[in-house]
């Protein structure tokens, strides 16, 4: 008899904080809902992951690849000054990965992003902008 693994989904907090713009081989890639920063997540489609170490070698290796590809494009289409990354997760059990491109003119420079201002809401045009500017620079379809 065979025990099935629970099927992946993405946390509710995550996915009302977030616009999907795609999956690659092991994360789903998200925007954070805030326009005060470029501000994307990825999240490994494991069921049951809390924490990096949690991964195996091999899914460990494709995140840290994923991670490194996304960073490069965000870095590309905002130019930005600083690009963080972090898995924090102390509100969200689900494994997500920050990756958020940093200016010195941010309304949070040099400190951490969260909680420093309100989310500001994204103009439809210019999200729209940067999530295809994104899509077509880490390889992700269109819709």
């Amino acid at each position: 008899m065979s025990i099935l693994s629970p099927a992946w989904s993405l946390h509710p907090q995550l996915a009302k904080d977030t616009i999907d713009i795609g999956d690659l081989p092991l994360s789903r890639v998200l925007v954070i809902k805030d326009a005060n920063y470029p501000w994307l997540l990825l999240v490994p489609r494991r069921p049951e992951v809390a924490d990096i170490i949690d991964l195996d070698e091999v899914a460990l290796a494709q995140l840290t690849t994923e991670i490194a590809r996304v960073g490069r494009a965000l870095k590309e289409v905002t130019r930005c000054d600083k690009l963080n990354v972090a898995a924090l997760g102390n509100v969200v059990p689900q494994l997500h990965v920050h990756v958020i491109a940093r200016r010195k003119t941010d309304a949070a420079w040099p400190r951490p992003v969260w909680g420093h201002v309100p989310p500001l809401d994204h103009d439809p045009t210019e999200v729209d902008a940067f999530i295809k500017a994104l899509r077509r620079r880490i390889w992700l379809a269109s819709d």
